[in-house]
Parts: C-alpha cells; structure tokens; sequence
C-alpha cells in the first residue's frame, strides 16, 4: 500500500513539474488585456494569473488605459509558473477587409539576384564575385552617382572605361564599399560585370483590415520577398492599388495555386512598410470600408472552428469555412503562429483550397477578428498557417507612430 501511494506521488510530481516547464516554455511574456478584462489562458491545466498576492479581477488596475505591470501565473492557484508583463488596452475595433490589393515596390537601389560569367577574349572572367558582390546585396551607388534602375547600373558599367569603380552596397542591413572592374564582354564588345538585377517587384495580395484609431491599412501577413534571392526586399517606394480576381489556378500536392488579377486605378497608399508581419500603408484614399470589428487578443484565440472572409472573383469578399490550430510555442512567434485548414467545400472546388493571393484573407472566428492567412503548405494546399491579427495592430501602430515622428520633423 506504501509503495503504491509513493508511486502515485511520484507520478503526481513528474506530471507537475512536466506541466510547469512546458507552460513556462509555451506561455509568451507579454499580454494586454482589454478594459476590466482579467487575463484568461486557454491551457490544458488551469493556470491563474495574480498580480501581488490577489487576483486580477479584484485590481482597479485594469480599468486604467495603458497601465502595464506584472502578473504572477500559477497551476491550480499554488504551484507558480512563471510571471509576465501586462498591458490594459481599449477594446480594439477594426474594419475587416478582404479584399483584393495590388502592390508595386520599387527596391532601394538594385537587387543583385544572380551572379554570371562573363567571356572575354581571355578567357572567363567573374568581375562582381571576385570584387565580393554578392547574391542578395542591394547596390546603392556606383562613383558617388546614385543607382535606382537597371539602366542606371548598365549606363554608370559601360561607361567606365574599364577602370576600378567604387561599388556601394548593402548586406544584411550594413553599407560597405567594393572595387569592381568591368571587362571586355566578347560577345556584345562593351563592359560587363557578370551580374543579374532587379530594381522593382509587383504583385497580387490581400487587405486583411484598416485600423480607424491608427488610419493604417495592412495586408498579407507576411513580408514581399524576392522570387529569386527568397530575401525580404528593401524598399525604396512602393505602392497599393485597388484589384480585380479574374480568375484561379487551382492549388495541389506539391504545385501551390494562385489567384490572377488586374491593377485598378485607384491608389490606397504609398507602402510605408514592407516588413516579416506583412505591408503596411497609411491611408491617402477613402475605402469602403464594413462596420467596424472587435479583434480578439491571442489568448482569446481557440482550436475549432472559424471562417476565411477572402475575395476569389472580382473584388466582393465571402466567408468560407475553416478550422485552426494554435502552434506549439505561438505565442512566441510572430507569424505562423497557427495551422489553418480549408473545410468549405466551394473554396476547395474553386481554388483547392489555399494559394497565392490570399496572403492577407482575414480569420474569424466567434464574430472576431483574430489573425490572417499567411501561407500555404505546399504538399497540402488544403491548410496553411496563419498570423495572430494582434501581431498585425501592433505593428500598424508602431507605423503611424513613424509617421507621426516624420510628420514632426
């Protein structure tokens, strides 16, 4: 009997102690809690958060707009886990949007995308590798004269008399300056480097919402990379135009499907940010935008049930159904931080379920905004991952405080 209720103990403590490393590793260290809402997690064992000894619900603390302190989370109200940071936030109203975008980004410099060979009458020659450009770099300047096109680049090489130019680029956020000497191509008679650029990008997404607190207006879910390079490309200007659906390429195991549209004429706004959590504009144009929505927090967020409110032809956006799964360690990440799978049977039929282009679709669920598709899973397209929308404000935010800052000086 002895040895049965020391293992039952034993047991008892192993499971404890399991329970508190995995909360520990799975629970982020930052919440904000809207007005008089004590923070709740959805957690597998129950979990209380207190703040100085007492529980949330009995601080006046959380009628106060702004106040951030900390919280002590606890198994069962006893064991503790670990403690975070919080923040009492206004109810967080939003315009969902769903509809199509499209988007025209200008590269700060020109991007190099590929390095060549070039043939001269001595042989191969390599001028950029071995002047140490490399795939991926943004090229600025060439001599002191300004690069923004692909012409300016071939004009300021074929124009160098076969001299040393001083080449200033960009790598991973750090400017440096090379030396590179073109040579003589045998094949066209004029200079050459033996590189690939590009100085713009273009594409079809989706608005996820506009943000009336903010005047901010965001999509995608996830940054404008490169086809070529797979980088997030740095911007030197961009823009978000109205769009059009004209049609779909279905998606299947293994060949990701796309959504095709046309340019509208109708600007939205020049994109301020081009960044991992998507685009980001401040808006110079009215949009028709719905009735405004409340977005949940991430904690709010749930397994089960939920809608994509996506635009699949024309410009009108519809609700399809789905369900979603919250990562493991989510609340850590800020994107992908959910599993999200098509179960609407007229989206499966008509784009096989998640494609390129509807990066951005809004997520919701319980008559809330609570995040964006952000991916699709190549070899299902039936699912893909999705950001929390929390992630999304709080970057708007961050946005308009820039312009803010801008505007002031």
């Amino acid at each position: 009997m002895t040895k049965t209720v020391f293992c039952i103990c034993l047991t008892a403590v192993v499971l404890i102690f399991s329970a508190v490393i995995y909360l520990d590793y799975n629970i982020d260290s930052d919440f904000k809690i809207k007005k008089g809402t004590p923070l709740s997690l959805d957690t597998f064992v129950p979990v209380t958060a207190e703040y100085e000894g007492e529980t949330l619900s009995g601080k006046n603390d959380l009628s106060s707009i702004g106040n951030e302190f900390k919280v002590e989370l606890k198994i069962l109200g006893i064991i503790p886990i670990s403690t975070v940071n919080v923040q009492v936030v206004d109810e967080l109203q939003v315009a969902v949007l769903g509809t199509p975008f499209g988007m025209k980004l200008y590269t700060e410099g020109v991007l190099v995308i590929e390095l060549t060979e070039v043939q001269t009458n001595n042989g191969i020659k390599k001028p950029a590798e071995e002047a140490g450009i490399k795939k991926g770099d943004y090229i600025l300047s060439v001599d002191g004269i300004e690069i923004s096109s692909n012409e300016d680049l071939s004009f300021a090489v074929e124009n160098s008399g076969g001299k040393d130019m001083d080449f200033l680029i960009k790598r991973d956020g750090k400017k440096m300056h090379l030396d590179v000497t073109a040579v003589t191509s045998s094949e066209t008679e004029s200079y050459k480097i033996g590189i690939w650029i590009r100085d713009s990008s273009a594409g079809i997404g989706t608005l996820t919402f506009y943000s009336p607190a903010t005047d901010i207006v965001c999509g995608l879910g996830h940054g404008i990379c490169d086809e070529d390079t797979g980088e997030l490309l740095s911007i030197n200007s961009g823009q978000m135009v109205s769009a059009e659906i004209i049609g779909v390429e279905k998606g299947t195991s293994g060949g990701p499907g796309q959504l095709k549209g046309k340019f509208g004429f109708s600007s939205i706004g020049d994109i301020d940010l081009n960044s991992a959590l998507g685009v980001y504009s401040l808006l110079d144009s009215r949009l028709d935008t719905p009735e405004l929505c409340e977005m949940a927090l991430k904690q709010e967020v749930t397994d089960g049930d939920a809608h994509i409110y996506c635009t699949v032809d024309g410009k009108t956006p519809k609700y399809y159904s789905c369900k979603i799964k919250i990562r493991t360690s989510a609340l850590h990440s800020d994107t992908q931080n959910m599993i999200v799978t098509v179960t609407d049977k007229t989206l499966l039929n008509t784009t096989g379920g998640i494609v390129q282009g509807m990066s951005g679709s809004p997520i919701i669920q319980n008559g809330k905004l609570i995040g964006a598709v952000t991916h699709v899973l190549v070899d299902d397209p039936t699912k893909g991952y999705g950001i929390f929308a929390e992630n999304m404000l709080e970057t708007a935010q961050g946005v308009a405080e820039d312009n803010k800052l801008k505007e002031a000086s």
